[in-house]
């Protein structure tokens, strides 16, 4: 990302937002492919900047039809896109009082998937949900995968039609995508959702499935546990139900790990694992045999 572009973006955003010039800017978190940074003015009010490159370049779209429908999320002062490059200045919540815990997720999770429809946002239904591992699988190939990998990732791709079916009952909505604690701010007394860069319209339980991570092996029982708060909190009822010949926590927990394998294999595609591919590699191949396990093709 080119921090200069980044830079020449803000005297127009502070613009856009009616606010001064004169500010100091405070990194929150900066990677290579986004940032997240205080701006506090000699007032010592305070926005935050937050800037990302394609694909995660239409957040301003997915905040503004949020808030539009009614979901708790910071508001939106201003936008500019320069290319490929999104900036915008947001409602800087501040400190969070504590962290998110299980009943918040699914609290907010049964709100967000309430969202039915935008024709402004790509639909992930059950035809494009099976594709998801033909992607995976030319991929791997085309970046050397090992036979071992391979082999399991076509078992994939070729029990995807069944194992697709039921992806639209509901909750099918709009999805979050990266639905972690993380993506939820509480602070005094209420809650808002964060990091909407990369919505889209499906299966809600593939955020229910995200929401514990993917750093420890997957757990059906958990996830089950945290369906039924779903349903407790307001979520459809449907969530309980089997779906592609299986149960409901597993048929989430193992498309979410064929979605994020095929994200990772994306990203070998746009080379942002230079130098790391046998790193990205290693994590493809645990979450290809994580969903291997959980779907049985």
């Amino acid at each position: 990302m080119d921090t200069t572009d980044v830079t020449a973006m803000l005297p127009r955003l502070l613009a856009d937002a009616g606010l001064e010039a004169s500010h100091t800017r405070t990194p929150i978190r900066v990677w290579a492919r986004s940032g997240v940074e205080r701006l506090t003015f000699p007032d010592s009010a305070s926005v935050v900047f937050k800037y990302a490159e394609e694909p995660f370049d239409s957040e301003d779209y997915a905040l503004g039809m949020a808030a539009a429908v009614g979901l708790p999320v910071p508001t939106l002062y201003a936008a500019q896109h320069h290319g490929p490059l999104l900036g915008m200045l947001i409602e800087d919540l501040g400190a969070a009082v504590r962290d998110a815990d299980d009943l918040d997720g699914a609290t907010a999770a049964a709100a967000i998937h309430r969202v039915s429809n935008d024709p402004g946002l790509r639909m992930l239904d059950e035809a494009a949900l099976a594709t998801l591992p033909t992607r995976l699988s030319e991929r791997l190939k085309r970046h050397g995968a090992a036979e071992e990998l391979s082999t399991a990732a076509d078992a994939l791709y070729r029990a995807a039609e069944a194992r697709a079916q039921g992806a639209q009952l509901p909750p099918f909505g709009l999805v979050h995508s990266e639905f972690h604690p993380t993506s939820i701010h509480i602070g005094a007394g209420e809650l808002r959702i964060l990091d909407l860069a990369r919505v889209f319209i499906g299966p809600g339980l593939l955020d229910l499935a995200s929401w514990h991570g993917t750093l420890e092996a997957p757990d059906p029982e958990r996830t089950s546990a945290l369906l039924d708060r779903y349903v407790e909190a307001g979520g459809a009822r449907e969530a309980l139900d089997d779906r592609g010949g299986l149960d409901a926590a597993s048929w989430a927990l193992g498309w979410h790990r064929i979605w994020a394998a095929e994200w990772f294999t994306e990203q070998l595609d746009r080379g942002w694992a230079k130098g790391a591919e046998g790193k990205w590699m290693t994590t493809i191949g645990r979450h290809v045999g994580e969903a291997v396990a959980l779907l049985k093709p």
